[in-house]
């Protein structure tokens, strides 16, 4: 299995969000920002009841699966993410992120989805305080702070929520532990560089890379220019 531990913490790294890409031809959508120099591809998974919008499930997945060799970064944006998470992985998910508020015991989802075989990560929402995800990092591989309110892309960036992402990595780096953060909502090259000097190094990008007015290579280029900030 792909593993999100292999990419580098002093760099930026790029995870494009399926979300913005044309849902019409995703074969090639994929083929398109992988060649653009994606470091793995974010996949948002909604129920319409945790947010209030639907997306994709694991028959998806295990579709796309076959033709990329990306790391699956899946969010899911669930209120059940212990019944679905070993679902998404059976089907193709490399990596799980799921929502602290969600319905579960954030412990027990973890175990589950390291018993399943894929690295752990959990969300917060932009009102939710970072240091509720303190009592789990040490079984963390990711924290993924929303910089918008989850549910829809092409959002606003919120920088209003950049102290989060600054007191999570003082304490990551409190108990020397090797963990991606990551940012999710709004980033572009207007943006990445605030991301990055907060202490964000892994930059979720729908429409600043599939939607980019030149190309998803300059997209991407424009965001993985700002691990000169970290």
């Amino acid at each position: 299995m792909r593993n999100i531990r292999t990419l580098p913490i002093d760099r930026i790294t790029v995870a494009p969000s399926l979300l913005a890409a044309d849902f019409g031809k995703l074969n090639a959508e994929i083929k398109r920002v992988t060649e653009a120099g994606a470091d793995l591809l974010h996949l948002d998974i909604m129920d319409g009841h945790f947010v209030p919008n639907l997306t994709i499930g694991p028959p998806v997945l295990k579709s796309l699966r076959p033709v990329s060799n990306l790391i699956f970064d899946t969010h899911l944006m669930l209120s059940e993410p212990l019944k679905y998470a070993p679902v998404f992985i059976e089907n193709g998910a490399d990596h799980i992120t799921f929502h602290l508020e969600a319905d579960n015991d954030p412990a027990e989802v973890i175990r589950a989805i390291k018993a399943a075989g894929a690295t752990a990560g959990i969300s917060v929402k932009p009102g939710t305080p970072v240091e509720t995800v303190y009592p789990y990092l040490d079984d963390l591989d990711l924290v993924l702070i929303m910089t918008v309110e989850p549910g829809f892309g092409g959002q606003s960036f919120m920088a209003d929520l950049m102290p989060k992402i600054t007191a999570l990595r003082r304490e990551i780096r409190r108990r020397q532990l090797r963990i991606h953060i990551e940012a999710d909502g709004g980033i572009g090259a207007a943006t990445v560089e605030t991301v990055a000097r907060a202490g964000g190094n892994m930059i979720v990008a729908g429409t600043s890379v599939f939607r980019h007015p030149e190309s998803a290579a300059q997209g991407i280029a424009e965001l993985h220019a700002a691990s000169k900030f970290l």
